[in-house]
């Protein structure tokens, strides 16, 4: 039952799932969330980073202190696809509100 404890609920990831990929090498935050897209569904993170930190203190012996929580880039603004295409036809300069 313990393999099948959920850790990154927006990507289905199961703690057995990290410690595998702690097991092949991977122990930094950065290095798991790029192989297995962990951290970036809906909640970025906020579910399942202190999980993963935890994992890899455990597996590292380091203190979560010390593990860096990853790179992490500021949300994007969405912008309609009529926006960009109006912008497109007025043959104007990117759009912005």
């Amino acid at each position: 039952m313990k393999e099948n404890i959920i850790i990154c609920r927006c990507s289905d990831l199961t703690q057995q799932d990290i410690r595998d990929l702690i097991n092949q090498g991977y122990t930094t935050y950065d290095e798991i969330k790029r192989i297995s897209r962990v951290g970036m569904g809906p909640c970025q993170g906020r579910t399942c980073l202190p999980l993963v930190l935890r994992e890899i203190s455990i597996a590292t012996g380091k203190p979560i202190s010390e593990i860096s929580p990853g790179t992490f880039r500021p949300p994007v603004k969405s912008i309609k696809l009529g926006a960009i295409t109006e912008g497109a036809l007025e043959g104007g300069e990117a759009c912005h509100e």
